[in-house]
């Protein structure tokens, strides 16, 4: 694994690859200018700063906040627990439809009325020394899986085939995360692999492929599913189900090598 350079060096970094002047995220932050240079100097920047200067990085904010090792705010938290499993079904059944299907299915659940938050949403304690593992892990709570949800929605989506447990391992710091890992989770929290490893200090040993377009409707469906409902995102799941047909009985491990 390669020396992490911390968070502070990284807006500056994902700007240069990005080919974008230093004056965009200026621009962005508006009186903030100054908070900007700070942090293309390698500070850490603070919570409404990081609010501001996520879309010009090309990342949702919470991924953000996570990789800063910063609280991440309550509203920026999955509407609900107890969609956690319905949501996890969602992005299953989505999977095996035809891409027509799942921009179908993408398109209705970004339809749907916003509810009222009807809890504080808690993630996982992780361990102080947690990690690169950890950060990663901590992105994949936030969009309201467990660690069964991890190794389910894994094993569906991309080559990785690990036993829930084996999360809680990388999570607390305990494994190593490898290139292959890096690409797969990668492609499910739908940021680029090269930019994820650069951020958790991971080498990779050869440019990865793009992922397969499931991978990236399984993303998309993943992070849009975080501001359902428990009985929205339980409605959405079974439509996902009968769409699927006779076909609905069980998931392919990998689906888009079938």
């Amino acid at each position: 694994m390669a020396e992490h350079p911390g968070f502070g060096v990284m807006p500056a970094w994902l700007l240069d690859r990005r080919g974008l002047r230093v004056q965009e995220p200026a621009d962005r932050a508006g009186s903030m200018t100054n908070e900007v240079r700070a942090v293309l100097s390698g500070e850490v920047p603070g919570e409404e700063l990081l609010r501001r200067i996520a879309p010009v990085l090309g990342f949702h904010a919470v991924d953000l906040f996570i990789l800063a090792g910063l609280a991440v705010p309550d509203d920026m938290a999955p509407l609900d627990a107890a969609a956690q499993r319905s949501a996890q079904h969602i992005v299953m059944h989505a999977v095996h439809l035809p891409a027509a299907e799942r921009r179908e299915l993408l398109q209705l659940v970004r339809s749907l009325p916003q509810e009222e938050r009807p809890s504080v949403f808690t993630a996982k304690p992780l361990a102080s020394h947690a990690g690169p593992g950890g950060r990663v892990i901590r992105m994949l709570q936030y969009r309201n899986l467990d660690r069964l949800g991890m190794a389910q929605l894994l094993a569906v989506v991309t080559p990785t085939y690990l036993s829930a447990p084996t999360y809680s391992v990388i999570g607390s710091g305990g494994a190593e995360l490898t290139p292959r890992l890096v690409m797969d989770f990668a492609a499910v929290l739908g940021i680029d692999a090269r930019e994820l490893a650069v951020l958790t200090g991971v080498g990779l040993r050869e440019v990865p492929p793009p992922p397969a377009q499931e991978a990236v409707d399984a993303a998309a469906l993943l992070w849009e599913a975080r501001r359902l409902s428990a009985a929205q995102a339980q409605h959405v799941a079974e439509l996902a189900r009968s769409m699927r047909g006779e076909s609905a009985n069980g998931y392919f491990l990998n689906v888009s090598q079938h």
